[in-house]
């Protein structure tokens, strides 16, 4: 080798040593080789070993590699792959030769690879310069079959190397390159994925790639029946059954099924044994009770057939539906097509339903369906119309799951029954295993509503909850997470030890406690093990999810409690099928063999090891990585294992050298907390690093310390103490690891905890919080968490809260017990505080020694649960602010807790957890929770980041909120789009709304997106009229935002968008079944809009009645000042705005001379009030009614549910005279009437005049 050839072109500064040449084979210690377990043994694969093929590394992608399959330990021993350690080097030597890469993580590789490991060169560069020489020799290298090269050859290669420190800094240079170029493959990559689902979503397809588009909701509903029989509804369609056929089609099954001598003996029910039915059908009442009707199996009757002599006078049960015969047995499975549903007024035209689909006659799904173009809410809306009006009652009333669909979506929920309240937040989308929402008709029909599926649904994936008599349907997720434990059970291997089954991955905040009764209810139901143990972490959340556990049990089904260690062994050992589920706590499941009174022996732990044991452990990722978990699975060592987290620990943040993967197996589901939020079922966050002390300052002590200097001047006087200084002044103000993975430290990590402690920073975070508060609680009706860092710090927190903001409602809560180490006593005195505060509060007799039960009445009150449902109506009765230190901050749920404020370090689960307090749904003011960190605030941000990471499932879009100035933005690019909508339908000033449906429906969507930014920027900070100051948290830059709209605008248009949903002005008749492609969202219509400021209206009204009378005017002024004042109208509704054109032509004309003083907006109110009359008075006369009584109706607050309230509705109609309503509309329709169709007629009249608030009666022709 030559001197130039020994000195690349191209070198870092201050590196002039020449290169050496050095073979491969001794650049690391230790080579490893690789293998491929047998593939049809189910036992080696699916583990937690990463498993590297050729394929899985990219030619030229030397760092990154994503492994595809996984094997088990099992795998590992018993095949020639090895374990290789961490930061070794990967190569491939058979297919794909010359490809490798760093690997930083443990793994295994097939037979194509030779790993370098225990290398003693800098990895990086070692990695780079194989590949380099790889590459170059690449067209020599040949086998025989295929291209490759021997472990030898390999080896012997010689590489040109640098001193040490040349290598770190080539290798950290080029790693630095390619991990921004992963990083940006990602995001192309995710770029391409939007672009792709934006493409589908806003262009036309072809009708073969494409949900097929229906013009007519006749052929819709067609087309779903014929889907629906193909997939297992084959045992008839019946047409237009009215509810009495229904009822004589249920009969007619259950006579078919219940033909034996014991049960029907051959003949039929009668009238009166079906009217026994349907009375405990009517008893049973709500759909939580009709749920466990339903699954009670049978009915009993008292048979009244006479021909029945052997059973005549006797009960009798009767079977009506196993969950258990799917798709067999005696099932049966119809579908009830145009089903006519009876309505309370015996005058009403009856309704008629969409389609049910009945199971053994009983109607469980109701589906309503609408044609291509028309939004999901209009079916949504439709069944929630027919439930006011009473529709599913009687046999209906045995409905337990809504569907609503359009070609292009599909949402079902529960029947929340006759009491309940409809909720849009428990309308869920259907999903594929990996949580992509299904919307193709035809795929959800087929996925959900096919048989077995929508049996299973009605049977085991609906839970009647007793805590609030409400029944709940499960989500997509959830059934897939019960369903893969169920099936992992049934194929358990039990003659095994240390049997692993796996573990859910679901979110906080999902319902994992409903997902883990349920899997254990499949298991129990099933017959596939003996026992089902929920192990809680502690026994307060035990006790907690006991409850909610029992209160999803069935009638026949028990949860057992196990109030002591004998009564657990008594449970385990019990052959009684109500013990078969058992709710207990791992510390006293762990302590089983030494707590029991008269210990273990040996006989008792044999009995309960020959049964088939589960466990089902809830937040699995908090105390199953101790001696505790391991005592357990030694003490059962059969039992199958199965956790539940939202939080699992993985590799980052292993604990003890494991993971929830190597203590519980496989992931069996996961639903992360992206995927909550994408799907609405949790909220975004929306974080706030906020900085108690400068960067600067901090940066400045931190390099002065360091240097061993007091000043600046000091320190740079020194050549040494200013290298030093400078150092450190420039280091980043949060650690983080370098392309190597080694740790670098930032300047808060050298800064002490005493600097969070003292008074300064306190103070700084109490004034932070407290000048916010009502603004970030909604006026105090939202809750937050406040969480220190130590039990001191709480306390000192407690007090500067009680003396800077005494209207604050605030309480602390943390470990009640008592330490002997000195610091005792600030503690119990400040509890002692805490706790006196509190009953003063509140009218409380709490002590330290019932501390626990303060707790429990915390909890209750910040959640509205019982005795506090109803708190929010007595805010004097709220709690505001409770100031924690670890209690509280997983495992609790209240939707009323908007706001976490963090003066304590978290990392991983215990972020994620303490986060997910704030992400529980509520509706349109709460848009997100809100975090605010204040200690270590850039390392803490870093954390976020790492966290986020780890848990988001590699799906972190839509986890964070935006920001004001982005929100600020969105709504000017919003508003822009809704002004250019107007202006290009030819209306200014927002006066009234566009006559075009396309254009309608338009505003409809971009109006709601419009108002929930709003919403989202009122909780940050946004306030009418005032500009948003952002500032650059690294320069201090202030720059000013501004909304282009204002206050007056944003009602307007408000008041524009509930014109879209308000009947004509002009009183025409509109179809109320009509679809409308645009959708109500009744929080919107809400809008108080009534106190749009009408001074500037009024101030142009009284410039153009003083130019309008003036001597001499010009027309051309006069014109100029009636454009002004119409362009003021637009805050006027579509029926002020009619009423004011009329008072200003009778000005005009002269019929009218206006009084001074005296507004518009008063003229306006009184014209309406005289039209009203006028119109009271004209359908008074045409039907010859009472009209007082119709005034009285016009005068309250009518609606069409509380219409008939007292018979009242009833009394009016029974004064209208029916000759003159008769000659009346054969006048309008021009053709007679048969007299019983003029009171149905006259009621839809009366009704729309009433709840509408009155219009002009349409008359005759005169002829």
């Amino acid at each position: 080798m030559q001197d130039n050839e020994k000195k690349p072109a191209l070198r870092f500064k201050g590196f002039t040593d020449p290169w050496e040449q050095r073979k491969i084979s001794e650049l690391a210690e230790k080579t490893y080789g690789g293998g491929t377990p047998t593939t049809s043994n189910e036992a080696f694969w699916n583990g937690n070993i990463p498993w590297i093929q050729s394929s899985d590394i990219v030619d030229g992608k030397l760092i990154g590699v994503e492994p595809r399959k996984y094997i088990t330990q099992t795998g590992l021993n018993s095949s020639a792959t090895q374990l290789v350690p961490k930061n070794s080097i990967a190569i491939i030597t058979r297919v794909g030769v010359g490809k490798l890469a760093y690997m930083p993580f443990s793994y295994s590789t097939s037979q194509d690879f030779l790993s370098l490991s225990k290398l003693n060169t800098e990895p990086f560069f070692t990695v780079y310069a194989c590949y380099k020489k790889l590459q170059s020799e690449l067209n020599t290298v040949q086998g025989t079959s295929i291209k490759g090269i021997t472990k030898d050859e390999l080896l012997a290669k010689t590489i040109s190397m640098p001193v040490y420190s040349e290598q770190k800094q080539i290798g950290s240079f080029f790693a630095q390159l390619d991990t921004l170029i992963t990083l940006h493959q990602r995001k192309l990559k995710k770029l391409v994925q939007i672009r792709k689902a934006f493409a589908e979503r806003c262009f036309l397809q072809s009708r073969k790639e494409f949900v097929m588009a229906f013009t007519k909701e006749a052929d819709f509903e067609e087309a779903v029946v014929k889907l629906l029989i193909e997939r297992g509804w084959k045992d008839g369609v019946l047409k237009n059954y009215t509810e009495q056929q229904l009822i004589q089609n249920w009969a007619n099954i259950l006579f078919e099924n219940n033909r034996g001598i014991d049960r029907l003996n051959d003949y039929p029910l009668t009238d009166g044994e079906m009217q026994q039915i349907m009375e405990q059908v009517m008893n049973a009442k709500t759909p939580m009770k009709l749920n466990k009707f339903i699954n009670g199996k049978s009915v009993l009757i008292k048979r009244d057939n006479p021909d029945d002599k052997l059973n005549f006078g006797k009960e009798v049960s009767l079977k009506i539906y196993d969950r258990l015969e799917i798709a067999a047995g005696l099932s049966r499975y119809q579908i009830a097509e145009q089903p006519k549903f009876p309505t309370k007024s015996k005058i009403l035209n009856d309704r008629r339903g969409d389609l049910m689909l009945l199971i053994n006659g009983m109607p469980v799904i109701h589906m309503e369906l609408k044609k291509s173009g028309v939004s999901i809410k209009q079916a949504c809306n439709q069944i929630e119309k027919y439930a006011a009006e009473g529709i599913f009652t009687g046999l209906f009333s045995l409905v337990q799951i809504f569907v609503a669909m359009n070609p292009e979506e599909t949402v079902y929920f529960a029947n929340p029954g006759p009491e309940g309240q409809f909720n849009p937040s428990y309308y869920f989308h259907w999903a594929d295993f990996y949580n992509e929402p299904m919307n193709d008709w035809k795929d959800v029909t087929t996925a959900l509503l096919s048989i077995p599926m929508a049996h299973m649904l009605v049977g085991f994936y609906t839970v009647a909850d007793g805590s609030d008599g409400i029944l709940k349907v499960m989500r997509s997720y959830q059934y897939y997470a019960a369903s893969k434990i169920s099936d992992a059970v049934s194929k358990a291997k039990w003659e095994n030890d240390q049997q692993r089954g796996g573990y859910i991955w679901h979110t906080t905040g999902s319902g994992k406690t409903m997902t883990s009764f349920k899997s254990a209810q499949l298991i129990a139901s099933s017959k596939d093990a003996d026992k089902v143990i929920f192990l809680m972490d502690r026994i307060e959340l035990g006790t907690q999810s006991l409850k909610e556990y029992r209160n999803f049990a069935e009638e026949n089904e028990e949860v057992q409690a196990t109030e002591n260690t004998d009564v657990l062994v008594d449970k385990l050992k019990s052959t009684s099928p109500s013990d078969t589920l058992i709710v207990t706590s791992i510390q006293k499941m762990s302590n089983i063999k030494d707590d029991a009174q008269n210990k273990l022996n040996p006989n008792d732990i044999a009995l309960i090891n020959a049964k088939r044991l589960v466990f089902i452990v809830d937040e699995c990722h908090r105390s199953t990585f101790g001696d505790m978990m391991q005592t357990i699975k030694h003490t059962f060592p059969k039992a199958l294992f199965f956790g539940f987290t939202g939080t699992p620990i993985q590799g980052e943040n292993q604990k003890k050298m494991s993971t929830t993967a190597t203590v519980f197996g496989n992931e069996l589901h996961r639903y992360s907390i992206a995927d909550g939020i994408r799907d609405h079922n949790v909220l975004g966050f929306d974080p706030y690093k906020v900085l108690t002390f400068k960067d600067s300052d901090l940066r400045k002590a931190v390099a002065l310390e360091k240097a061993k200097a007091y000043s600046v001047d000091e320190a740079l006087a020194d050549p040494q103490k200013s290298k030093v200084f400078y150092k450190y002044l420039n280091l980043p103000m949060a650690g983080g690891k370098d392309a190597l993975g080694e740790e670098i430290k930032g300047i808060e990590d050298y800064i002490p905890n005493t600097q969070y402690e003292g008074e300064e920073h306190q103070k700084a975070v109490v004034e932070d919080i407290c000048e916010n508060w009502q603004t970030q609680s909604r006026n105090s009706k939202f809750h937050a968490i406040f969480a220190t860092s130590s039990i001191p710090e709480a306390i000192q927190y407690y007090k500067r809260f009680r003396e800077a903001a005494p209207w604050l409602k605030v309480t602390a809560l943390f470990d009640p017990n008592i330490d002997n180490n000195g610091k005792g006593i600030t503690k119990e005195e400040g509890l002692k505080e805490i706790v006196e505060d509190y009953n003063a509060r509140y009218g409380q007799d709490f002590s330290i020694p019932t501390f626990a039960k303060m707790k429990k009445d915390i909890a209750a009150r910040l959640a509205h649960k019982l005795p506090y449902q109803r708190i929010e109506r007595t805010p004097e009765k709220q709690l505001d602010l409770l100031i924690v230190v670890d209690q509280m901050l997983t495992g609790f749920d209240s939707k009323w807790i908007n706001t976490l404020y963090l003066d304590k370090m978290l990392q991983y689960e215990n972020l994620i957890q303490a986060f997910s307090r704030t992400n529980r749904l509520f509706g349109d003011d709460k848009q997100f929770g809100t975090i605010k960190y204040y200690r270590r605030p850039h390392t803490m941000e870093k954390n976020i980041a790492d966290a986020v990471k780890e848990y988001s499932g590699d799906k972190p879009f839509g986890l964070f909120v935006d920001k004001l100035d982005k929100n600020v933005e969105k709504l000017n690019a919003l508003y822009a789009e809704i002004k250019d909508l107007f202006v290009s339908a030819g209306i200014e000033e927002f006066s009234q709304i566009p006559a075009d449906m396309a254009e309608r429906k338009k505003f409809a969507d971009l109006f709601q997106s419009f108002n929930e930014n709003l919403e989202a920027a009122k909780v940050q900070g946004f306030e009418w009229d005032k500009p948003i100051v952002i500032i650059n948290e690294d320069t201090d830059e202030k720059t000013e935002l501004h909304a282009d709209f204002d206050e007056r605008t944003f009602k307007v248009l408000a008041l524009r968008y509930k014109e879209l949903f308000t009947p004509n002005p002009d009183g025409s008749e509109n179809d109320p079944d009509d679809d409308v492609p645009y959708a109500v969202n009744s929080y919107l219509t809400t809008i108080d809009t009534a106190d749009i400021d009408t001074d500037y209206m009024n101030s142009r009204f009284e410039k153009y009645l003083k130019i309008f009378y003036q001597e001499g005017a010009e027309a051309e002024a006069i014109h100029q000042a009636e454009t002004e004042l119409h362009k003021t109208f637009a805050t006027l509704s579509q029926e002020e705005q009619k009423y004011a054109n009329i008072f200003l032509h009778d000005i005009q004309s002269g019929a009218v001379v206006p009084q001074p003083g005296k507004t518009l907006r008063e003229y306006i109110a009184e014209y309406i009030a005289q039209k009203q009359n006028d119109q009271i008075h004209k359908v008074a006369e045409v039907f010859g009614l009472d009209e007082k009584k119709l005034r009285a109706f016009m005068r309250a607050n009518i609606t069409e549910a509380n219409i008939n309230e007292f018979g009242r509705f009833d009394d009016l109609k029974a004064t209208v005279d029916k000759a003159k309503a008769k000659a009346y509309f054969e006048a309008i329709e021009g053709t007679k009437l048969i007299p019983p169709k003029v009171p149905v007629k006259y009621d839809k009249l009366l009704r729309e005049f009433i709840v509408s608030g009155g219009f002009d009666l349409k008359m005759p022709k005169e002829s």
